[in-house]
């Protein structure tokens, strides 16, 4: 729970606050970005929610922090329930946000994904007993893909409610030595009907995108959107292989997808062409000036 004796000075007067536990991660400004900015190390309240909708996408912000570092003075119980019952949020055509991050993985996002042939969790959010209930109206839960080492938070709790099997690369399998389904090499292969999976090494030597319908492309923290810049974009720090992450990024160009769902960092759609335009430009620009090896100094100047 948030501490208003933390409330930073950066937050705009006014109902809605961010405090000093906040990790920065991004959340809250993907749900409220009307509302939720970086303000140096952290994020901050820079202007306090006018209107039923902006109100409800700020409480939004506030159950999906992984951290309880959002807010009130003063609590709106009504808004409350209504920004919990939106979880998951539907992306798109049975494809939804989990919400309620979890600080285990940094507070990176996780998808929930309904299928007649079982449905599948990307990535894990917090281990709580509305989201257990809410999947279990939907269906349950049949496959849990981990994309990375990272983003694995509370995977095996999910998996042992649900006898969910667990898929991961084995290069990134010490995050979860007991997984059901152990993927292995760097090539792309199909699994179940309309998904496949792409290992992308480069982040992490076991990084996977998961492609659904080749409409959906599930990156971890392999490639998002920067709403500021408002192109696609891809680590420059913590890269455990610049040139293999060079090469992963220039492998999706084969692909067909219009959404990209990242853990870290903006999810965007946009139409085929115009995601291929994005994603070549990624290429190009980063081509030079990725950074070598993870936790290796800076390249000057990047």
């Amino acid at each position: 729970m948030a501490d208003p004796h933390k409330r930073l000075d950066t937050n705009s007067p006014g109902n809605f606050y961010v405090d000093a536990t906040c990790i920065n991660c991004d959340a809250c400004r993907q749900l409220a970005p009307a509302n939720f900015e970086e303000a140096g190390d952290y994020s901050a309240v820079v202007h306090q929610p006018d209107g039923e909708q902006k109100i409800r996408e700020a409480y939004r912000a506030l159950l999906a922090c992984p951290t309880g570092s959002i807010g009130t003075e003063q609590s709106d119980s009504l808004a409350l329930k209504a920004a919990k019952g939106d979880f998951p949020l539907l992306v798109e055509d049975g494809v939804y946000y989990c919400g309620f991050n979890s600080d285990k993985s940094f507070g990176a996002n996780s998808f929930f994904v309904r299928h007649p042939e079982g449905n599948w969790l990307i990535d894990s959010p917090r281990y709580l007993k509305y989201l257990v209930d809410a999947f279990d109206r939907m269906g349950g839960v049949a496959r849990i893909f981990l994309t990375h080492e990272d983003d694995v938070a509370d995977a095996a709790r999910y998996a042992k409610r649900f006898r969910a099997k667990r898929i991961i690369h084995r290069a990134d399998a010490h995050a979860m030595p007991d997984a059901e389904v152990i993927i292995d090499g760097v090539a792309a292969r199909p699994h179940g009907e309309m998904f496949h999976i792409i290992p992308v090494p480069g982040h992490t030597a076991g990084s996977l995108c998961l492609l659904y319908r080749n409409r959906f492309l599930f990156t971890g923290d392999h490639l998002w959107w920067d709403p500021e810049t408002k192109e696609l974009a891809s680590p420059r720090q913590l890269v455990w292989d610049a040139e293999a992450l060079r090469g992963s990024i220039a492998m999706l160009a084969q692909y067909s997808f219009e959404w990209v769902l990242a853990g870290h960092g903006g999810r965007i759609y946009l139409p085929l062409a115009q995601m291929h335009t994005s994603l070549r430009a990624l290429i190009t620009r980063r081509a030079p000036a990725l950074m070598p090896g993870r936790g290796a100094a800076p390249v000057p100047g990047s």
